[in-house]
């Protein structure tokens, strides 16, 4: 089904749905239009090329790989010592710590936990499935049910805190990186050639060349952690704001790596988004301009498929990412484009046309 293109008002901040981007892939066999609220008005112009090239390639294929939010606890002993017998009964009582989250709510389940200490602290940190919903409250509702069973169970711990860092929500952080949070998700497409030279003005070997030089090398140069990408932040905010998400969650969400590679058949590229924290239920989704963007989206919840539709919202958000990260690569090819596209486009907005 091809939506139609659309503008809706977010509030104060300009929205307009771009597209359309052709998805492949287990969530989505789709063409749709992105909603993205901006500020930044060369963004919808930049999305719209992206989005063409990548439908013309055959479409963006994406995928879901791994799914769960976090919530870490912290609490305390007297010794180190006391610690070690504690953590190894942890690990035979899962279907107790199981059947305890599952009492706080009818879509949460845990699926793991993790644990660091330093000295007599013990930090848990607790993976869980949320449904439909980004999971914040659940998770948290659900982590100090656990932390509760686990202060009775063990009396020699005591609680300091119902969220000891080690989630790691809305930080930047190794350990998203590592262990995921939210959704995990890869989206990647083969571009021919003359797509690259017709349309994106570059060719496949100076776009793999950049995306070594400027992505990964001035990444490490510059201390990123488990990130290398050039502005995934810009589309995540855009469609957050746009679909009603918590837009604080670009920090983690921001986490990522362009991988590109110059191949016989054309451009090779693909995008890995380790922590997308996105829901279709819950806080900002009552909004009318939010329940029309999910709906055309094909995202409203479903009550007999819990989960669906967020995991399908998190596909979308890697396809609005990769339209605007393959153009703006393109742009950064050609000396002298991206601050003649910036000047052009804002300058007509400024000027009304």
């Amino acid at each position: 089904m091809l939506l139609s293109m659309a503008c809706f008002p977010a509030a104060s901040i300009p929205m307009k749905s771009i597209g359309p981007l052709k998805f492949v892939g287990p969530e989505i066999q789709d063409a749709l239009f992105l909603p993205l609220a901006t500020y930044e008005i060369p963004l919808w112009a930049s999305v719209r090329r992206g989005a063409r090239v990548l439908s013309l390639a055959g479409g963006l294929y994406v995928n879901v790989l791994h799914e769960g939010m976090t919530r870490s606890v912290l609490c305390e002993a007297e010794k180190a010592e006391e610690l070690v017998p504690i953590l190894a009964e942890l690990e035979t009582l899962r279907s107790e710590m199981e059947a305890v989250v599952a009492q706080t709510g009818r879509f949460v389940r845990l699926q793991d936990f993790y644990h660091e200490s330093v000295g007599s602290l013990l930090f848990l940190r607790f993976e869980m499935t949320t449904g439909d919903a980004a999971g914040h409250n659940m998770t948290t509702k659900a982590a100090e049910a656990l932390l509760n069973w686990m202060l009775i169970r063990f009396p020699k711990l005591r609680y300091i805190s119902i969220s000891g860092n080690l989630c790691t929500d809305k930080k930047v952080s190794a350990i998203n990186g590592l262990l995921k949070r939210g959704k995990s998700v890869i989206a990647e497409a083969l571009i021919p050639s003359p797509l690259c030279t017709r349309l994106l003005k570059t060719t496949p070997l100076q776009m793999a060349a950049l995306n070594t030089k400027k992505n990964l090398v001035g990444s490490i140069l510059a201390g990123s952690t488990r990130s290398a990408n050039a502005h995934f932040a810009n589309m995540l905010l855009a469609f957050y704001l746009a679909t009603g998400q918590d837009a604080a969650n670009i920090v983690e969400g921001s986490q990522g790596f362009t991988y590109l590679e110059s191949r016989s058949e054309g451009l090779y590229f693909s995008i890995n988004l380790p922590n997308i924290i996105v829901g279709t239920v819950g806080n900002g989704k009552n909004l009318p301009f939010v329940e029309e963007n999910l709906k055309a989206l094909g995202c409203w919840p479903d009550p007999n498929s819990p989960g669906k539709s967020a995991r399908r919202l998190a596909a979308i958000v890697a396809g609005a990412v990769a339209c605007g990260e393959l153009s703006l690569l393109a742009a950064q090819t050609c000396p002298g484009a991206l601050v003649a596209a910036h000047m052009r486009l804002e300058r007509a907005v400024h000027n009304g046309t």
